[in-house]
């Protein structure tokens, strides 16, 4: 089974200092690139964090301050990285809740305005839950009928979440071999930012999720509460979240003016 693409996927993964998305950094990402003509290509980078690993992580990922104290920043990285992916769908294991999220921020910090427009990100482990209900080394036993080799690698998780797709793929005759329905598929909920502070309602406007403002439209929220806007610039919330919600804001002034 071959991935049916109307455009180039990157699957990808992230080992990092932690789980904070806004606080944390990543020490390794590992990108294969799949085109729709089949070739693959694939780049790994150790990157240094700019701060310690707390040891508890490096028990996880084996990555040490020694490791990366020689590597290059994800600053100097990042539009290495981001011209690899900037033309794909994204693809990974948990992805959306983590690791998107996480890179967006990376990125966005090193000053590359990155964001999902005019592509499509496919979540294996969504498909795996709902599924199965299985972690990653389960799912390649599962799927693909193999022990996975040094786990918790950004190499090793990287290519045996390309292979769980494919075998997915087969297996499920419900799934389609498209990289939209399967992002749809996987998509848990109608999130606008990635850390989901903003989502939309069932008429398709943007509400917020969280605090005294819990489910109200952004649009009157702004309009009745300016300095909200402005608490939230200001308070420790995603970049990317603040990217949007400034958007929606530039939007709704447009709107006026036209």
């Amino acid at each position: 089974m071959e991935l049916k693409l109307h455009k180039p996927i990157c699957f990808f993964d992230l080992e990092t200092t932690g789980t904070d998305i806004c606080k944390d950094r990543i020490v390794e990402i590992s990108v294969l690139k799949v085109y729709p003509n089949g070739n693959k290509e694939s780049r790994t980078w150790l990157v240094n964090p700019e701060r310690p690993i707390p040891p508890i992580t490096t028990t996880f990922h084996g990555i040490t301050d020694d490791k990366v104290a020689n590597e290059p920043t994800f600053k100097e990285l990042a539009h290495t990285i981001y011209n690899m992916i900037k033309d794909s769908d994204l693809g990974g294991y948990n992805s959306d809740r983590f690791d998107i999220p996480l890179l967006a921020e990376e990125l966005l910090r090193a000053g590359v305005d990155f964001d999902m427009k005019n592509r499509v990100s496919v979540d294996v482990q969504t498909i795996f839950h709902k599924k199965e209900e299985r972690t990653l080394s389960a799912a390649y036993k599962f799927y693909c009928g193999k022990t996975l080799e040094n786990a918790h690698t950004a190499a090793a998780d990287t290519n045996a979440t390309y292979e769980i797709l494919k075998s997915q793929l087969e297996r499920y005759e419900d799934l389609e071999n498209d990289m939209k329905s399967l992002s749809e598929y996987t998509t848990r909920k109608k999130a606008v930012d990635f850390a989901g502070f903003i989502a939309l309602d069932p008429d398709g406007e943007e509400i917020f999720t969280f605090g005294k403002h819990k489910g109200a439209k952004v649009n009157t929220v702004l309009e009745q509460e300016p300095g909200y806007f402005g608490w939230i610039q200001n308070a420790d919330f995603p970049l990317y979240t603040k990217k949007v919600l400034t958007a929606i804001k530039l939007r709704k002034l447009n709107n006026k003016l036209a």
